[in-house]
């Protein structure tokens, strides 16, 4: 499965391991950024490990911080449309493709 992710996750992520980094230091910023890209490599093997979630979209939950992975499965694409915080504006991400 080819993963695809839209500019605005791509955003979340790098405002998430910013954040992280600030707040924490630089590894915690790290340690952000690859559970990201481990659970991205889960999803592609397999695409319906994440919880059905409001349509066709399904959540994956990241280990150790309070992030989701969104995203949706079209023929050999994995879509990721945002990486959703736990506690911050639910369904903001809604309207995107």
């Amino acid at each position: 499965m080819t993963p695809s992710v839209s500019s605005e996750a791509d955003w979340e992520l790098t405002e998430g391991a910013l954040f992280y980094t600030r707040e924490g230091n630089a590894e915690v910023g790290l340690a952000f950024i690859l559970e990201y890209e481990r659970a991205l490599a889960l999803l592609c093997d397999h695409p319906h490990l994440g919880a059905p979630w409001r349509n066709d979209r399904r959540r994956f939950p990241l280990r150790k911080f309070p992030y989701s992975i969104v995203y949706y499965v079209r023929d050999e694409e994995l879509r990721v449309v945002a990486l959703a915080h736990h506690r911050r504006r639910p369904s903001y991400w809604s309207g995107r493709k």
